[in-house]
């Protein structure tokens, strides 16, 4: 029986069989001695996508009374529910999606905390995943930015759609139109700048960034 600590590009956990290339944490969320989620989802506003090998570091999956891990598909979907890069466990990510942030945003070099705030504003609306509005045409958003069609979730690349399912990515198709935003306007913003998530393999015409 899967653990619900997998995340959709909506933001809810969920437990499913799917594997995924990134985990990550949103703070202490779980009973250790059950492994399941405790009532809330979140315990701060640090919610992270962490590399799922670290330094030959070995975890028992809610086992422990640490982080929750909770477990995407891709970093695309990561960014959709809300998470930005880890700076402990993956620098690189976090330092360059931070420098692009000052690059779209024009604003001076924010500290985790800053973003995150941000982001947390955007990611919710009281305790429900907030979806924004989209302004212009699906072509214009960049690679990596996910929307929402009724209860389906779709991260754009290449000009094409791939919807998000338990198994990976559907097929890909052309979409026209979304009901809006999965992914938070400031992270559409560094998506737009250059940053490159990575993405599921099931995805196959998309090119892996870092």
């Amino acid at each position: 029986m899967p653990l619900q600590n997998r995340v959709t590009p909506f933001g809810e956990i969920v437990a499913i069989a799917q594997r995924g290339l990134f985990t990550g944490n949103r703070g202490i969320i779980h009973d250790p001695a059950t492994r399941t989620l405790l009532g809330k989802r979140w315990a701060g506003k640090a919610w992270l996508i962490c590399t799922c090998e670290y330094r030959n570091r070995r975890r028992v999956v809610m086992g422990g009374r640490s982080w929750t891990e909770l477990f995407f598909l891709d970093e695309a979907v990561a960014l959709a529910a809300g998470h930005r890069p880890c700076f402990f466990c993956r620098r690189e990510a976090a330092e360059a999606f931070r420098a692009l942030w000052v690059s779209a945003k024009r604003e001076p070099l924010p500290s985790a905390a800053a973003i995150d705030a941000t982001l947390h504003g955007e990611r919710l609306v009281g305790r429900k995943k907030r979806l924004h509005p989209i302004a212009g045409p699906l072509v214009a958003l960049p690679d990596g930015t996910v929307v929402a069609v009724g209860k389906d979730a779709f991260t754009l690349c290449a000009g094409l759609a791939y919807r998000w399912t338990e198994a990976g990515y559907a097929l890909p198709q052309g979409l026209d139109r979304a009901d809006g935003l999965l992914t938070p306007p400031s992270t559409v913003l560094v998506l737009a700048a250059g940053y490159r998530p990575v993405f599921h393999p099931s995805m196959g015409t998309a090119i892996n960034g870092g």
